[in-house]
């Protein structure tokens, strides 16, 4: 098989028409927006991990049933120093990079001491997020970079650190039905506390401030304390329902001491990084209107997840389903050593992604006797035991297994839903199928074609929507057949049937999240 993953990509910022096969509804209006590493290898030096890649966002733009495609490097700080200088000298979270390649063991020291934390990357490359009328790169650093959608040009760099006290922040933030955002970070050793920080920055601002970016009104709603000042939980995404967020704390966990002294060490800051295998993992449910965490402790088993799928209300429960792995072995795959070996002697995981649904109960009886499952919903085999210190210990539904990169139809976020649509893995960590799951019946449905592998499916709604699943599925397919074109694929929801497909002759990247922007949402921007 040839390489593929880590090999750079041409940027193509002038729209390229792709040739369309079947029939696009009319409706289609507006623009795929997608994120992801795209160069690996810089001068003579190379990023040791697939995540590290400097961020090429690209996008297919629907208009009179017709596809334009174009993509462009963004022009991160981090981009700008590793061009000009012919060599990565910014690091990455798997690769430690030395500005100055003299650099000597004093040097080393001297920057150590002079900062705690290192000032990280702006290589924002892992999503898309809507705030306001902007539009924002991000990755889970504290920096995101503004883009224009229709041209891909990369416009100022913003600093979280600025608004709230946050050295780390998810990608995977949440919306409100006013295009508020939520979203959370980590406050790390900050007045002798570490605490994960839950923000909101409003849809709007005041008609005197047109001008001002929304992050200047952003809002602190609340914090958590961490279980350990020097060891916070890894997180990716978090969950939101009609009265609460859910912060899933795993012991997955970042090591503070560690991270300090990664640059004088001479490691990355992936190394930093550990998974404590005796150790709870706690769920948090934090009250809309208190602003506080529900007194009662609640935790599972040692899990590690990165993404959310959904979350709600039932009759007195909340519903969390998560995608969970066993260990953290799934980041080490990536290695772009790894990740190729892998892909050539097809080797199998040994961490399958588990989509599991974890109930727990509120309001339940003070009186209920030790082991008592307090799980009263009967669509669900997962179980919440009261312990004798009035903890309680989850166990999960298996909803399935095998899928990742989880996406609903958003007008279901925070509610009763039934669809997810996710990629499928099974043999390697590359995705080779598109599926449809459906979480009432366990029923599943899938895509696939022979030498492709299909980026995040993202759902767009029908805009005469009856049913949660009226809508179409698109997602960017990149084959592994140097002979065969990259396409962006466009299914029917419903049907799991593909409409159409919109071939591009460019060598496209596997990337890794993005959105749809609908035409009206496009109106305040031009090119």
């Amino acid at each position: 098989m040839d390489v593929i993953f880590g090999r750079n990509k041409e940027e193509h910022p002038e729209p390229i028409k792709a040739e369309v096969k079947g029939e696009l509804p009319s409706w289609l209006q507006g623009i795929l927006l997608r994120n992801g590493p795209g160069m690996h290898t810089v001068g003579e030096t190379k990023y040791n991990h697939w995540f590290d890649g400097l961020a090429l966002v690209h996008s297919f733009t629907f208009k009179n049933g017709e596809v334009y495609y174009r993509s462009k490097y963004l022009r991160s700080d981090t981009y700008n120093c590793n061009i000009e200088a012919n060599r990565i000298v910014v690091s990455e979270f798997g690769t430690m990079a030395y500005p100055d390649p003299c650099k000597n063991l004093f040097a080393k020291a001297f920057c150590y001491l002079s900062h705690t934390i290192p000032e990280f990357t702006d290589n924002c490359l892992i999503n898309i997020m809507k705030t306001g009328e902007d539009y924002y790169a991000t990755s889970e650093t504290n920096f995101i970079r503004k883009i224009n959608p229709h041209t891909l040009e990369t416009l100022e760099k913003v600093d979280y650190n600025k608004y709230v006290a946050v050295s780390l922040a998810t990608s995977h933030p949440h919306y409100d039905s006013a295009g508020n955002v939520l979203n959370m970070g980590t406050s790390i050793v900050d007045k002798g506390k570490t605490k994960y920080v839950i923000f909101k920055i409003p849809s709007s601002v005041p008609e005197n401030e047109k001008k001002k970016s929304c992050l200047k009104h952003l809002e602190v709603l609340c914090s958590i304390p961490s279980q350990s000042l020097l060891h916070p939980s890894y997180y990716h995404s978090f969950g939101v329902t009609e009265n609460y967020i859910i912060f899933i704390e795993q012991p997955f966990k970042l090591d503070i001491l560690k991270l300090a002294t990664a640059y004088f060490r001479g490691v990355n800051w992936a190394s930093c990084l550990s998974f404590h295998k005796e150790d709870k993992t706690w769920i948090h449910l934090i009250d809309k209107k208190t602003k506080k965490d529900i007194s009662t402790k609640i935790y599972t088993d040692a899990m590690v997840l990165f993404h959310h799928v959904n979350a709600y209300e039932e009759d007195g429960h909340v519903v969390i389903d998560v995608i969970s792995y066993p260990d953290n072995s799934l980041y080490q795959m990536f290695y772009l050593k790894n990740l190729n070996e892998e892909l050539e002697k097809n080797t199998k995981l040994t961490a399958i992604p588990a989509c599991k649904r974890f109930v727990v109960p509120l309001g339940f009886d003070k009186g209920a006797e030790v082991g008592t499952n307090l799980v009263k919903l009967p669509s669900t085999t997962a179980t919440a035991l009261k312990e004798k210190d009035g903890n309680i210990y989850c166990q999960p539904e298996m909803l399935c297994e095998g899928i990742e990169l989880p996406r609903i139809n958003y007008d279901y976020n925070g509610k009763k839903y039934r669809y997810i649509y996710a990629t499928e893995v099974r043999w390697s960590p590359v995705p080779t199928k598109i599926a449809k799951v459906d979480v009432l019946t366990k029923k599943k449905l899938s895509w696939e074609e022979e030498h492709c592998w299909p980026a995040e499916p993202i759902f767009v709604p029908s805009p005469d929507l009856k049913e949660e699943d009226d809508g179409l599925i698109l997602s960017s397919i990149v084959t592994s057949d140097p002979r065969k074109a990259p396409f962006l694929l466009v299914l029917d929801a419903k049907t799991f049937t593909e409409m159409a497909r919109a071939t591009v002759n460019v060598d496209l990247h596997l990337d890794l999240h993005g959105v749809f922007i609908p035409e009206k949402d496009l109106n305040t921007e031009r090119e």
